[in-house]
């Protein structure tokens, strides 16, 4: 009596959907990540060919086109200018400005906010966007 072993089919795991799962994660976190920006003040950075990244939390001085002064992304009027860069330097052993000012401000302008900073006798960087950058 010769005994014939059925052929046992095996389990099987449909991956067709798992593609299309991934596709939209991927679309998902690349439109998530556009819209996540830090600093939702616009302005327009001058360029330059080297950039230098600093290794401490800088207090963020920001002057748009139409010269209104943000401190860490706050509105500050100008005449208040020096008090409030003194009050963010208190809490800090060495501080650090990034100075970002738009690049169709003059010289002047950018001249006038350097003079608080050595008035305080504070670190000023001006911070550039990389050539490459749009």
């Amino acid at each position: 009596m010769k005994i014939s072993r059925r052929h046992r089919e095996g389990a099987e795991v449909s991956t067709d959907s798992l593609s299309d799962i991934m596709f939209f994660l991927l679309i998902f976190f690349l439109i998530l990540s556009t819209l996540v920006n830090p600093s939702v003040i616009k302005i327009n950075l001058p360029s330059s060919k080297a950039n230098q990244q600093i290794d401490t939390k800088p207090i963020a001085l920001v002057v748009t086109k139409d010269m209104q002064y943000y401190l860490n992304n706050k509105l500050v009027d100008a005449m208040n200018l020096e008090n409030e860069l003194v009050v963010a330097m208190s809490q800090m052993k060495e501080p650090t400005v990034i100075l970002k000012v738009d690049n169709s401000l003059t010289v002047q302008d950018l001249v006038n906010v350097m003079q608080i900073g050595a008035k305080l006798k504070v670190k000023m960087v001006l911070g550039t966007k990389p050539p490459n950058a749009g």
